[in-house]
């Protein structure tokens, strides 16, 4: 009788044996296939304006063990990745077994104060959303705004918040005509633009759309010129518009 106990069980861990190596077998080939079918050979990337594809690319593929498709989509499933300066989130979209498109969504930038030697980029609310030693082409300087700390997520505490509907109102404009101001400058109520060695007086922000639009017009005839193109009265096509040259 213990024999045949004995017989038995070592029938039953021999088949036991037999299983497990025939389940790792079949797991090492789904494996070996997996890595040879599924490698990543296209990669599209979309939404990026602060990074290059390149760089957004080496910021999710990390290792040899990212461009298979099928280990990528379950390492990056209902994952948004973080800390990577000027981006708020990405996400990974498998589109084939060889081809997966990244969406890169960027923090909203309106424009950037200097401070202790930081570029601090604000958003259309006046939050610091980060803190750089990076200048970033077409996001514009603002200054003339008084402030004696600033923290970071927080609101530029300048007293005043409409000057940041005024901001955004400017830079989206600004984007809508393709013109890249290098400095916003506040003086109470009144704005000046700065481009290169010419400076644009606004006055208030009313009519702002009017005058960026004739700007549009006439800040390609200034190119090489330094002086004041005073526009602080303009309101509509009829009136006219001086540039006094230094």
């Amino acid at each position: 009788m213990m024999k045949e106990r004995k017989k038995r069980n070592r029938k039953i861990r021999y088949i036991v044996v037999i299983v497990i190596l025939v389940l790792l077998i079949a797991i090492a080939g789904i494996g070996a296939y997996v890595l040879s079918k599924y490698t990543v050979k296209t990669i599209y990337v979309e939404g990026n304006t602060h990074y290059t594809d390149a760089q957004i690319i080496s910021f999710v593929m990390e290792n040899r063990l990212d461009y298979n498709s099928v280990y990528l989509s379950l390492k990056y499933k209902n994952k948004e990745i973080t800390g990577i300066p000027f981006v708020q989130a990405m996400d990974i979209k498998i589109l084939s077994k060889d081809t997966i498109k990244i969406m890169v969504y960027e923090k909203s930038l309106a424009g950037y104060v200097e401070y202790l030697g930081r570029f601090l980029y604000f958003d259309k609310d006046g939050v610091v959303v980060e803190s750089s030693s990076e200048r970033i082409n077409g996001i514009p300087q603002v200054s003339g705004l008084s402030f004696d700390s600033v923290e970071l997520y927080e609101k530029l505490p300048i007293g005043d918040d409409s000057v940041f509907g005024s901001i955004l109102s400017i830079t989206k404009l600004l984007s809508k005509y393709d013109l890249a101001a290098d400095r916003i400058y506040f003086a109470g109520k009144e704005i000046t633009l700065y481009f290169g060695d010419v400076r644009v007086a606004l006055g208030t922000s009313g009519h702002i759309d009017e005058k960026v639009a004739r700007l549009y017009y006439i800040l390609p005839e200034l190119t090489g010129r330094s002086g004041v193109l005073n526009m602080k009265d303009y309101e509509n096509v009829t009136d006219n518009v001086t540039f006094v040259q230094d």
